[in-house]
């Protein structure tokens, strides 16, 4: 109970934070809105299990084609929501995808109130594979799959950008299993082409290194399910942050300056490992910026677009 009552708190004073029209915190938006596309498919259960935990929804461009290149994009919600795919800032992230001609997956994935990390980045693997495997059936182009996703989405998009072919993390005596077995694809790819980190947490056993939301335990010790003491390693296995390299693919990070939730030093800190490793790597700092806040503009919405384009169309692929 008192988990659910910290869930519910953190949603509450989230969303109050991040409001803006049109857009803001992914669980805030209403579930209502309409997006213009050509096609819609609700409720498609990834994983085989009849979890609403496990559905995601598939939107298609409104210019009809034989097959769209696709973004998976993911809400945020400090890992405490486990159905929220229907507010995944869907008039402003997923609209601009979709008028770019890209084909949007906005899946749900368990919470760290259901099952503690790596549950939550095996759920995102498990629907980059359901993309490719059911590529036909919903017109997907898998030549590009990209990810983006914002606070704690954009901490799951991330990571699952820099583990790309990564079957287990690994530092000293500890191990995840990051690629999980969830679903019926796991003989196929989870590699995905590109990501956008929108305000994420990317340094979990540095969240201290800026202004941000306390709360008692910390989203990220539910994630984890243990201290930060004496357990600095399990968080840093699950930082993108502690991924950076050279073969990572390429990685834009927007950040709100004035981000009291998520601080800025977080997304400057993965901008800063990311150019360290020579990765193929992109910052935009919001100088007005907040949590969500004043961070969709139409700038930083075409901006995001074009990284994507930009990626979609140098010849090197990701093989299906």
């Amino acid at each position: 109970m008192k988990k659910m009552m910290l869930a519910g708190a953190f949603l509450f004073a989230h969303a109050c934070l991040s409001a803006q029209p049109g857009g803001g915190f992914g669980g805030f938006q209403r579930p209502e809105i309409k997006l213009q596309c050509s096609e819609k498919f609700s409720d498609i259960n990834y994983a085989g299990d009849g979890e609403a935990y496990h559905t995601l929804d598939i939107y298609l461009p409104q210019e009809e084609r034989s097959s769209y290149p696709v973004v998976i994009h993911i809400y945020g919600s400090a890992w405490f929501s486990n159905n929220s795919k229907g507010a995944a800032d869907l008039s402003t992230i997923c609209q601009a995808l979709l008028n770019a001609g890209y084909a949007v997956v906005t899946p749900n994935h368990r919470a760290s109130t259901d099952a503690k990390f790596p549950a939550q980045i095996n759920d995102i693997k498990a629907v980059v594979r359901f993309v490719r495997g059911e590529a036909r059936k919903y017109h997907f182009d898998t030549a590009f799959v990209g990810i983006s996703g914002f606070s704690s989405g954009g901490h799951l998009a991330s990571l699952a950008a820099v583990t790309n072919g990564m079957d287990d993390a690994s530092l000293g005596d500890v191990s995840y299993d990051i690629e999980g077995a969830v679903g019926s694809y796991t003989s196929l790819s989870s590699q995905v082409n590109a990501a956008c980190d929108w305000s994420g947490p990317v340094d979990l056993p540095n969240m201290d290194c800026g202004e941000k939301m306390k709360m008692d335990p910390s989203p990220e010790e539910v994630l984890i399910g243990l201290p930060l003491t004496g357990n600095e390693t399990r968080y840093a296995l699950a930082s993108p942050v502690t991924f950076a390299d050279a073969d990572n693919v390429p990685i834009h990070i927007f950040h709100g300056k004035t981000d009291n939730v998520v601080p800025v030093c977080q997304g400057q800190r993965f901008y800063e490992a990311l150019r360290a490793a020579e990765a193929d790597c992109g910052y935009t700092e919001v100088p007005e910026g907040g949590h969500g806040f004043n961070m969709y503009t139409e700038e930083n919405l075409a901006r995001m677009v074009s990284f994507f384009d930009r990626v979609r169309t140098t010849p090197a692929r990701i093989a299906d």
